[in-house]
Protein backbone atom coordinates (compact mmCIF):
# COMPACT_ATOMS: atom_id res chain seq x y z
CA UNK A 1 0.00 0.00 0.00
CA UNK A 2 1.61 3.50 -0.91
CA UNK A 3 1.10 5.99 1.20
CA UNK A 4 -0.66 9.59 0.20
CA UNK A 5 -0.72 12.64 1.81
CA UNK A 6 -4.49 12.45 1.62
CA UNK A 7 -4.79 9.47 3.34
CA UNK A 8 -6.34 9.52 6.77
CA UNK A 9 -4.60 8.87 9.89
CA UNK A 10 -5.05 5.36 12.06
CA UNK A 11 -5.54 5.15 15.76
CA UNK A 12 -3.58 3.05 17.42
CA UNK A 13 -5.28 0.42 19.92
CA UNK A 14 -5.34 2.12 23.82
CA UNK A 15 -2.92 0.46 25.69
CA UNK A 16 -4.45 -0.83 29.52
CA UNK A 17 -1.03 0.13 31.65
CA UNK A 18 -0.76 -0.26 35.71
CA UNK A 19 -0.88 2.96 37.47
CA UNK A 20 3.00 2.82 38.51
CA UNK A 21 4.02 2.36 34.82
CA UNK A 22 1.30 5.45 33.48
CA UNK A 23 3.53 7.67 36.46
CA UNK A 24 6.92 6.11 35.30
CA UNK A 25 6.15 7.35 31.56
CA UNK A 26 4.72 10.59 32.82
CA UNK A 27 8.02 11.33 34.39
CA UNK A 28 10.35 11.22 31.58
CA UNK A 29 8.20 12.87 28.73
CA UNK A 30 10.44 15.71 27.58
CA UNK A 31 9.12 19.48 28.03
CA UNK A 32 6.41 19.79 25.93
CA UNK A 33 5.84 16.10 24.63
CA UNK A 34 2.99 14.76 24.93
CA UNK A 35 1.96 10.91 25.93
CA UNK A 36 0.58 10.42 22.60
CA UNK A 37 4.06 11.69 20.83
CA UNK A 38 6.31 9.50 23.35
CA UNK A 39 3.67 6.53 22.23
CA UNK A 40 4.25 7.55 18.48
CA UNK A 41 7.90 7.98 18.78
CA UNK A 42 8.34 4.98 20.76
CA UNK A 43 6.35 2.74 18.41
CA UNK A 44 7.90 4.31 15.17
CA UNK A 45 11.42 3.05 17.13
CA UNK A 46 10.29 -0.40 17.30
CA UNK A 47 9.05 -0.80 14.12
CA UNK A 48 12.46 0.27 12.77
CA UNK A 49 14.11 -1.68 15.06
CA UNK A 50 12.22 -4.72 14.67
CA UNK A 51 12.75 -4.13 10.57
CA UNK A 52 17.05 -3.72 10.82
CA UNK A 53 16.12 -7.29 12.98
CA UNK A 54 14.71 -8.66 10.72
CA UNK A 55 17.46 -7.43 7.98
CA UNK A 56 20.24 -8.88 10.13
CA UNK A 57 18.70 -12.26 10.47
CA UNK A 58 18.27 -12.68 6.48
CA UNK A 59 21.81 -11.30 6.02
CA UNK A 60 22.73 -13.67 8.61
CA UNK A 61 20.66 -16.65 6.82
CA UNK A 62 22.19 -15.85 3.39
CA UNK A 63 25.86 -15.85 4.97
CA UNK A 64 25.30 -19.26 6.58
CA UNK A 65 23.77 -20.81 3.77
CA UNK A 66 26.85 -19.48 1.06
CA UNK A 67 29.58 -20.61 3.56
CA UNK A 68 27.36 -24.30 3.58
CA UNK A 69 27.55 -24.21 0.17
CA UNK A 70 30.92 -23.12 -0.70
CA UNK A 71 33.12 -23.62 2.44
CA UNK A 72 34.63 -20.18 1.53
CA UNK A 73 34.53 -17.55 4.59
CA UNK A 74 36.02 -14.82 6.11
CA UNK A 75 38.22 -15.28 9.82
CA UNK A 76 36.83 -13.69 12.84
CA UNK A 77 39.57 -11.38 13.17
CA UNK A 78 39.51 -9.94 9.86
CA UNK A 79 35.58 -8.98 10.67
CA UNK A 80 36.57 -7.77 13.70
CA UNK A 81 39.37 -5.16 12.85
CA UNK A 82 36.91 -4.57 9.90
CA UNK A 83 34.36 -3.20 12.23
CA UNK A 84 37.02 -1.76 14.57
CA UNK A 85 38.20 0.17 11.56
CA UNK A 86 34.38 1.47 10.82
CA UNK A 87 33.83 2.35 14.00
CA UNK A 88 37.04 4.60 13.97
CA UNK A 89 36.28 5.98 10.59
CA UNK A 90 32.86 7.22 12.74
CA UNK A 91 34.66 8.81 15.42
CA UNK A 92 37.04 10.47 13.15
CA UNK A 93 33.91 12.33 11.48
CA UNK A 94 31.99 12.80 14.65
CA UNK A 95 34.96 14.44 15.96
CA UNK A 96 35.36 16.60 13.15
CA UNK A 97 31.57 17.18 13.35
CA UNK A 98 31.85 18.40 16.95
CA UNK A 99 35.48 20.45 16.85
CA UNK A 100 34.20 22.16 13.47
CA UNK A 101 30.52 23.36 15.62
Amino acid sequence: MQHNDWMKTAIIPQVRVEPALRTELESVLREGETLSEFVESTVRDAVAFRRDEALFHARGEAAWRAYQETGVSVPAGQVLQELHDMLDAKRRVLLQKHDGA
